[in-house]
């Protein structure tokens, strides 16, 4: 894809005369570009999601959603890796990986799925979702162009960003994203209940959403309203 293109596309993402990042026209032309059935962003922060900035369907949403509370899937593993994660065959992968996610990823229609790292320089933003309701690798065009618009997505957020202080995210991109507030706040609670890190109190938010085959931002809710604690001995008592 030439320069002049990615300058663009570029340019029609970011609206006009006021900087304004539109996520949605941002992930439909990654989707269009490489030709795939949807895609969706996820922002990630140290190795802690910090949720969707934009989805282009309910199944590309499912998506960032399984990953957000599970802590795996290809945007996962992209960020972590800061390499493209291609799998052309969710249902039949001749590796297996991602236990959790893949079955209901299959079973909302998800065939073939890839990550491309969101990086500018040493800066990692996360990670871009593609998925295709068929099986099949992607063709050399297809693989050059999720490149190509993995760079422009994290341009895109970069521009979004550059107003906001350090640490915090940018208000319109807060407003357009998909961003689990309660889930960030009841990580620090368990945290500091079990004294430990934050990305260890997500996962056992998330470790108990899996066994109790409840929605992490319920969980997440209910220790918030100190109905659930978490306890060093590794038992959940309510409080």
């Amino acid at each position: 894809m030439a320069p002049s293109t990615r300058s663009a596309i570029l340019r029609s993402i970011i609206g006009k005369g006021n900087g304004e990042l539109e996520t949605q026209r941002l992930c439909a032309a990654c989707a269009e570009i490489t030709g795939m059935s949807g895609a969706g962003i996820m922002l990630m922060s140290g190795d802690v999601p910090r949720g969707e900035v934009c989805a282009t369907d309910e199944v590309s949403h499912l998506i960032e959603e399984l990953q957000y509370t599970l802590g795996e899937g290809p945007c996962v593993d992209a960020y972590n890796l800061d390499v493209p994660v291609l799998e052309p065959d969710l249902a039949h992968p001749g590796v297996s990986r991602w236990m959790a996610f893949t079955p209901p990823a299959v079973d909302a229609g998800v065939r073939a799925i890839f990550g491309f790292p969101l990086q500018i320089g040493a800066v990692r933003l996360g990670a871009l979702d593609l998925y295709s309701d068929r099986p099949g690798a992607l063709t050399d065009d297809q693989h050059a162009n999720g490149l190509t618009v993995a760079s422009i997505a994290a341009q895109a957020i970069l521009v979004m960003q550059a107003g906001a202080l350090g640490g915090t995210v940018a208000e319109q991109l807060e407003i357009s994203a998909d961003f689990q507030t309660v889930v960030h706040q009841a990580s620090g609670m368990v945290s500091a209940q079990l004294e430990v890190g934050v990305a260890q109190g997500l996962i056992r938010l998330r470790a108990h959403a899996f066994g109790s085959g409840r929605p992490l931002p319920q969980v997440a809710r209910a220790v918030v309203a100190r109905e659930l604690r978490f306890t060093p001995s590794g038992t959940e008592a309510v409080a």
